[in-house]
């Protein structure tokens, strides 16, 4: 597991007091372990491309190799080679502001975070994956639709992510035999998702009018992850599933009052 630097302590301490206990047990019963935690931060490829101003800032004292670079070499000493690889990261520090308020550093830095990483990932840890190996990463419907409050440039990273899935697809394909893929889930009220602010209002939108009017759940996702990562999809590569209860599908808001 890569997890962003900061909080790797955090994670750490919150894994051992078992506050994830409850998402960790399996059909056995048994509590789901990992076999290493890595300090990993998808903004930097390589140690030249740290800023004085990060390896000075005190959440980051003491914390080594934890560029996309460093982490893949340490993985491939660790363990060889690694069947799966999945993207689950995205940052926009103005995600709050309208696109047209956004600031290029904001705008580039959600990119540069939430899309390019991606392409850093696979780049690095392809050469390390067996043919058939599989990587995934989750988008958001916002990279095709506006969604009013999805800002600070995050609705062109997602659009970006989805693009690069359709190239990295045929590049990776041909280059080392690995699937890429990604997954367009609907609202779900994750802690990420929380620090837009009306993640609840959009939970209630998806149940108003999607065709299935149920809320969604991160297993749904996970199961979709696991489908797309496994030799049972082995024929699928450059797709963006959609896991959001279809609501991907409707062209107008069943709820509206301008319907009533």
């Amino acid at each position: 597991i890569g997890t962003w630097t900061p909080i790797v302590n955090i994670f750490e301490t919150s894994w051992q007091r078992g506050k994830f206990d409850a998402s960790r047990v399996l059909k056995s019963g048994k509590l789901m372990e990992y076999a290493k935690l890595y300090s990993l931060d998808a903004a930097f490829d390589s140690p030249e491309d740290v800023p004085e101003e990060i390896k000075e800032n005190k959440r980051y004292q003491g914390s080594l190799g934890y560029t996309v670079s460093e982490v893949a070499e340490a993985v491939r000493k660790e363990f060889g080679k690694i069947d799966l690889l999945v993207h689950s990261l995205a940052n926009g520090p103005e995600v709050k502001k309208p696109l047209l308020e956004t600031s290029r550093k904001g705008y580039l830095a959600a990119v540069s975070s939430s899309a390019y990483s991606f392409v850093s990932l696979l780049a690095h840890f392809g050469p390390h994956m067996p043919a058939l190996g599989a990587s995934l990463s989750l988008s958001y419907i916002a990279s095709e639709r506006a969604i009013p409050g999805y800002g600070g440039g995050m609705s062109s990273a997602k659009a970006a992510l989805e693009s690069d899935t359709r190239t990295l697809a045929f590049e990776a394909g041909r280059k080392w035999g690995v699937r890429v893929n990604t997954i367009s889930a609907g609202p779900l009220p994750s802690r990420a998702a929380k620090a837009i602010g009306f993640i609840e209002k959009m939970i209630a939108y998806s149940q108003a009018n999607a065709p299935l009017p149920f809320a969604m759940n991160g297993e749904e996702v996970g199961h979709a992850g696991a489908f797309l990562l496994s030799p049972l999809a082995s024929a699928i590569t450059g797709a963006t599933l959609y896991v959001d209860k279809g609501l991907h599908a409707m062209g107008l808001a069943v709820d509206s009052p301008a319907l009533k």
